[in-house]
């Protein structure tokens, strides 16, 4: 994993919740939980959550988070990566209209679209995200890629 291990919490992300993260390169990158009843694949239950492009090198000097200035397009994934303390959770915090983007898109591998609930669309909305379900190693993977770090190797 390129993403340091900062607080392992059993607490459950909520919508609103910001959180921290922590690259090889020592500048925290921040997070915002925008929903937990997110359904891909018929799992439900899941949180959707964005990763900002905004960079701070003290963990609780949070810096804007805009919706427009996503580091990669909205995911969905599970607890895991509060439980293994991936996500620091720093403070909860009201999501207004303007915190989240209007539509969620996620392209599926046969090239379809739909929103986080499942709704299938009739064409890319950007920024398009992955359909499904991502694990910490996945968004480890993306974080990577969208700073120009290498990605981890898989463990053996």
């Amino acid at each position: 994993m390129n993403l340091a291990v900062l607080r392992k919490t059993r607490r459950d992300p909520k919508a609103g919740d910001i959180f921290a993260m922590l690259p090889p390169d020592g500048q925290f990158l921040y997070g915002r939980v925008i929903n937990t009843d997110a359904n891909p694949l018929g799992v439900g239950g899941v949180i959707l959550l964005y990763i900002y492009r905004a960079r701070s090198s003290e963990k609780r000097a949070i810096p804007d988070l805009r919706r427009g200035e996503l580091l990669v397009p909205p995911l969905i994934t599970n607890k895991r990566p509060w439980t293994m303390g991936y996500f620091e959770h720093l403070k909860e915090a009201p999501l207004t209209a303007l915190d989240h983007l209007p539509q969620h898109c996620f392209r599926d591998v046969r090239g379809w679209y739909f929103d986080e609930a499942g709704k299938r669309l009739h064409g890319p909305v950007e920024p398009v995200g992955q359909w499904g379900l991502h694990s910490f190693r996945t968004i480890d993977d993306e974080v990577s890629k969208a700073l120009g770090i290498a990605v981890a190797p898989d463990p053996s």
